[in-house]
């Protein structure tokens, strides 16, 4: 049968001009004169072509991208041509047509490339219109065995739905035809049902009978082309089990449905288990949860635990090594940590890098920390995915049974509570929920409540701390910092809000406003006191805004302040969160002449690949270094690398932190040129900001 679909699927085909337009090619060669001609060449003919200088830099493409075929040149600097073939076909990408490029000589390297899966070769000096031939012939036939596979599919699906419960009904007369299999899967015997449609429709959960009736209606009236709908149907048990349910209509000539056809297929298992682990998904574990909790309430000394982990810094490992190997490392992570519980024990996947576990019928409380202890110390030993050694932690909270719950949601919540204070705290550990979490919680819901509230009650100041230029300590400017004077709680420090400002998104209106009044703030005293900048701090939510650009041009019109003496701050991790969208944000600043600086410069990732791409203006060297550098030689080192990376890139250095006379002769004898700290002054508010300009620039301008 498949070779006489294969037979037709030609047919079809045979003599016909296939569109291949936007087919995605990747040319490989070492050659950039040779890459770019055929690029362009390829893409006036309606390709999408991207191309690759060596072999690394093509499977980095292949990994993160789909091609539809590769022009890989053999002889390639690095890893060859042969090699990457070879590791393309390793990695399972059996499917992708690659076609070899080789001097004509090359018959050996020829040979072994078609040995190892090469689809075809091509031989240099190339030949534009025979390539072209090549590529549209090799394209044409992975059309073709496309279009197999989707039969193949289409007939395995057709097979195993014989398997399924099938279901025909006539809807002139209103009966239904139920098959063996499908009075099975409900647990009934073929003389126990009626062949009225009441006996499917009385079956299904009441919360779904609306959903499949309206999906049924949209299908028998045209709207959707087939009948699909996911409901749960009553066994003859009393339990419910999940069913998909496909079908489609017969019509007349007149286009009037009178028959509908179509097959049941028992998805309980999916509905209730993680399709990556295999282990129970939040559905099946919550009720096993509820269940323990009623067995508690009945029987006290029935103790359970919830034991919520996370596993930390996990999004690192996904755009490290990619999403198919993040899936990977958590099943091996579940595989491992199945082994630290008891059989009886239930452990699950919760969503995303989390798991959670219920440990039925402890001993003691202590049984919970044991269990933690345990898959904290599984987690040493490092998981080998596709050759690579990945270690990870877990942060887990813990919640007990003696607590004293009446909904099962609400142990789950004090776990994940105990499980963020794990985070907060520093990561890789256990924290067992107690009353003063469940209060610090409350205190935070207030803080977030209040923060809302600041911006409209005007409880927000800027304070101003002055940059000095460290060869004559001339002020050069400021940098505007954020305070809150709470109301009830007086000063508030930045740390016990900013946080919390980010994870909330009220950042963004927050930098917005700090931008808008420090902008204001700098123009009033240039007209008193001349050329000032202003450092401005970006959230890592701000700069990942789509209107930043406008909001920042915004401010300046408001103020009026000169594009050239603002200067917006932004950490490391916030421009490597996206890349490209940074790239596109930097050269945007660029034109319009607003300068950009890079904050805690040393202590992220600090990636002169990076600072290529990005051109900053100014480098931010971190107070931590600054503040040890008279008890370490190793900071100073540190300090001269950075100053002299930033000379060679043309960028300014500015030292956060100075407190001392001998942290400035230092950083004065390492040429870094500008600094701040409490050796200058600490932050001031507006008035008192201008008190120290009058210092350093004299009385002020009529």
């Amino acid at each position: 049968m498949v070779k006489d679909e294969y037979a037709r699927v030609k047919e079809d085909t045979k003599g016909k001009e296939v569109d291949l337009t936007g087919c995605r090619l990747l040319v490989v060669d070492d050659e950039e004169i040779n890459r770019d001609l055929l690029q362009r060449r390829l893409e006036r003919r309606g390709f999408w072509v991207a191309g690759a200088k060596d072999g690394l830099e093509a499977l980095r493409l292949i990994e993160s991208q789909p091609f539809d075929l590769v022009l890989l040149d053999i002889m390639l600097p690095g890893i060859d041509g042969l090699e990457v073939l070879r590791r393309i076909r390793l990695q399972e990408n059996l499917e992708l047509p690659v076609v070899m490029v080789s001097a004509k000589d090359d018959s050996q390297g020829i040979v072994e490339a078609l040995n190892i899966g090469a689809n075809d070769y091509i031989t240099k000096p190339v030949d534009f219109p025979v390539v072209l031939a090549r590529i549209r012939t090799h394209l044409s036939h992975r059309r073709a065995r496309a279009a197999l596979r989707e039969s193949e599919e289409r007939y395995a699906l057709a097979v195993a739905g014989a398997n399924d419960g099938l279901w025909d009904w006539d809807l002139r007369s209103n009966r239904i035809y139920l098959s063996p299999r499908w009075k099975a899967m409900v647990g009934l015997e073929t003389e126990e049902v009626s062949t009225e449609t009441g006996e499917w429709f009385n079956r299904v959960h009441p919360d779904d009978v609306e959903r499949l009736k309206s999906d049924l209606d949209d299908h028998l009236n045209q709207r959707t082309t087939t009948f699909e709908n996911e409901h749960r149907m009553m066994h003859a048990d009393g339990s419910y089990r999940w069913v998909l349910s496909r079908g489609m209509a017969v019509r007349d000539t007149a286009g009037a449905p009178y028959r509908m056809a179509g097959s049941q297929t028992d998805i309980t298992a999916r509905k209730v288990y993680d399709p990556l682990t295999g282990l129970p998904n939040r559905i099946l574990f919550m009720d096993r949860l509820e269940h323990a909790l009623q067995r508690f309430k009945r029987q006290k000394s029935e103790l359970f635990g919830v034991l919520l982990l996370d596993l930390d810094r996990f999004k690192i490992v996904n755009e490290g090594l990619g999403h198919n190997l993040g899936d990977r490392l958590l099943i091996q992570l579940s595989r491992r940590l199945k082994t630290c519980v008891r059989t009886g024990d239930t452990i699950a996947r919760f969503g995303g890098d989390e798991f959670i576990v219920l440990l039925d019928e402890m001993k003691d409380n202590a049984d919970a920390v044991r269990v933690a202890e345990r898959m904290q110390e599984a987690l040493k030993k490092p998981f080998h995915i596709q050759g690579q050694e990945v270690f990870c932690t877990l942060s887990i909270g813990i919640a007990l049974s003696t607590t004293g719950y009446d909904h099962p949601e609400d142990v789950v919540r004090d776990a994940d509570t105990a499980m963020n204070r794990a985070k907060a705290l520093g990561k890789a550990r256990h924290e067992m929920f107690d009353r003063a979490m469940h209060t610090r919680s409350s205190q935070r819901l207030q803080t977030e409540t209040d923060l809302r509230r600041a911006l409209e009650r005007d409880e927000f100041q800027v304070r101003y701390q002055a940059i000095v230029a460290l060869e004559d300590k001339q002020l050069s400017g400021f940098e505007a910092l954020i305070r809150w004077i709470h109301p009830k709680r007086g000063l508030v420090n930045p740390d016990d809000f900013i946080s919390l400002a980010e994870e909330t998104g009220l950042i963004i209106n927050i930098d917005h406003w700090v931008m808008r009044e420090a902008c204001r703030q700098t123009v009033e005293w240039e007209k008193r006191y001349g050329p000032l900048t202003i450092s401005v701090n970006l959230s890592a939510k701000q700069f990942a805004q789509p209107d930043l650009i406008e909001r920042i041009l915004s401010n300046l019109e408001y103020s009026k302040l000169s594009p050239e003496n603002l200067k917006l701050e932004i950490t490391e991790s916030a421009l490597m969160d996206n890349t490209d969208k940074a790239a596109d944000i930097i050269s945007s600043l660029k034109s319009h002449k607003i300068k950009l600086g890079l904050d805690d410069f040393g202590t992220g990732y600090s990636s002169l690949s990076y600072l290529h791409r990005f051109p900053v203006d100014t480098l931010k060297i971190d107070r931590s270094f600054v503040s040890r550098m008279d008890q370490s030689g190793e900071n100073a080192a540190i300090i001269k690398t950075i100053v002299a990376l930033a000379q060679n890139m043309d960028f300014q250095t500015v030292a956060e932190g100075i407190e001392t006379d001998s942290q400035l002769a230092s950083l004065k004898e390492l040429d870094c040129r500008y600094g701040q700290g409490y050796l200058f002054s600490k932050p001031l508010t507006a008035d008192e900001a201008e008190k120290l300009l009058q210092e350093y620039r004299g009385a002020p301008k009529v």
